[in-house]
């Protein structure tokens, strides 16, 4: 430290020594934090759809129909997905599910969508993690293919990053490679004009489940 910078601090100290020692304010990393006047899922609809993200609620008996009409829309008619995603809901979709045997970036490139689940949505960011475990397939099928359609289960949804990180660390999944997701990909130049899908999906769809 330099002396002219202890000359400041030790002044500083001397001027607040008779001063009562401020309150402590109690934190715990990881807990719970306000989502203003809506709940976490109203606020996590809310910020994704901030992004530019389209975002639907479904029951879950609705997910295999919410993707079919997501894709039918987009035109899309080849999807990528793991064992999971296509055992799970493939029937509602008219299209060419095909699979991941390590596809290079240019095969991914000629694919119109991919369809993920995730692991945690952040409400006060509308932030998607993936960990890239069952349901989420490698990260490169979900950066490359124009289109992203995920699926995040209400009780995936957490109210700040705090939290989502005290459950990552608690699954485990802090351990593996992790893709944050805050809507589409975007960038703009230095006129601020934006520009979409340039490191990533141009359109990103939410089914939000429950």
């Amino acid at each position: 430290m330099t002396s002219a910078r202890q000359e400041i601090l030790t002044r500083i100290r001397g001027a607040l020594a008779d001063r009562p020692q401020p309150a402590e304010v109690p934190w715990v990393y990881g807990q719970p934090v306000s989502t203003g006047d809506e709940d976490v899922v109203g606020r996590f609809i809310e910020r994704t759809v901030d992004y530019r993200a389209v975002v639907e609620r479904v029951a879950p008996d609705g997910v295999s129909a919410a993707i079919g009409s997501a894709l039918a829309r987009a035109g899309a008619t080849s999807v990528v997905a793991d064992a999971t995603v296509r055992d799970n809901w493939a029937d509602g979709a008219d299209v060419s599910w095909v699979v991941d045997d390590q596809l290079g970036a240019t095969r991914l490139d000629a694919i119109d969508a991919v369809v993920t689940t995730a692991t945690v949505g952040i409400a006060n960011t509308g932030t998607i993690v993936l960990d890239h475990g069952p349901g989420q397939g490698r990260r490169a099928t979900s950066l490359v293919p124009d289109m992203h359609i995920c699926i995040v289960a209400v009780d995936q949804i957490v109210s700040d990053v705090p939290e989502a990180v005290a459950r990552l660390i608690e699954s485990g999944s802090h351990t593996r490679p992790l893709t944050w997701i805050s809507g589409p990909s975007a960038t703009s130049d230095i006129e601020l004009d934006r520009v979409e899908g340039v490191h990533g999906p141009r359109t990103l769809h939410v089914i939000v489940v429950g």
